[in-house]
């Protein structure tokens, strides 16, 4: 597999298979939401736009980066979104990269939107689908997120090789990275002190996150991914 790894910016054509990676927090809190019981999330391209969607829809909930704000109903934090109930809802999120990243990639044949919880999954789906070329999407800090370089890079390690790529130093690249020191020192607002850990937590979900166009909408949904047999 021919991996490619690019921040938003670097974007200079639509990818045929791009895996949009977002760690620390939007991809994370996803997959949270998803394990939580939503049914989908819908991208929003700003966020009036998603306070838009949530006043024709007052079902749905609204979630942002940063402070509680009037209108949204969480923030963007693992953490906090533990606890939420939102079996059966749809989610609209607007954060400051990760859903940029995944809307910028919208015209791809294929989107998967990850991070370390659905590491194994999303590797699986991409051999499952025989991707010979993936464009990996660094979002965070210009593509030079060091987190998100990491994750990107574990996924396509794991992609292809089939006897598992060990994860430790992916992980402890991750730890160290200016968003993890961020998110530990407060420095983030709308993070609960348990964030950096459960964005660490590798293979958390057994499932990928398929971004498609739905309408005019962009939608991820989670897609259970079978086992594998071993490569030859």
């Amino acid at each position: 597999m021919d991996s490619q790894f690019v921040g938003i910016t670097e974007l200079a054509e639509t990818p045929s298979v791009a895996v949009v990676v977002d760690v620390m927090r939007a991809f994370t809190v996803a997959a949270w939401a998803f394990g939580q019981g939503a049914e989908r999330i819908v991208l929003a391209e700003s966020l009036d736009e998603a306070l838009a969607l949530k006043a024709s829809h007052p079902d749905w909930v609204a979630l942002k980066d940063g402070p509680p704000a009037p209108g949204f109903d969480l923030v963007n934090s693992p953490g906090l979104l533990r606890s939420a109930d939102l079996g059966g809802r749809t989610v609209v999120q607007k954060t400051t990269a990760g859903t940029v990243g995944a809307l910028a990639v919208k015209e791809a044949s294929l989107v998967l939107c990850a991070g370390f919880v659905t590491a194994e999954a999303t590797a699986r789906l991409l051999r499952i689908r025989g991707c010979d070329r993936v464009t990996f999407v660094v979002t965070g800090d210009d593509g030079r997120a060091e987190e998100d370089l990491a994750c990107a890079q574990y996924i396509a390690r794991r992609a292809t090789e089939d006897d598992g790529a060990d994860a430790a130093e992916f992980l402890r690249r991750a730890a160290g990275s200016t968003a993890a020191a961020e998110l530990t020192d407060g420095v983030r607002q709308g993070a609960h002190p348990d964030d950096v850990a459960l964005c660490l937590e590798l293979d958390r979900f057994p499932f990928a996150v398929v971004a498609t166009r739905e309408n005019s909408l962009m939608v991820l949904r989670p897609r259970a991914v079978p086992s594998l047999p071993s490569l030859p």
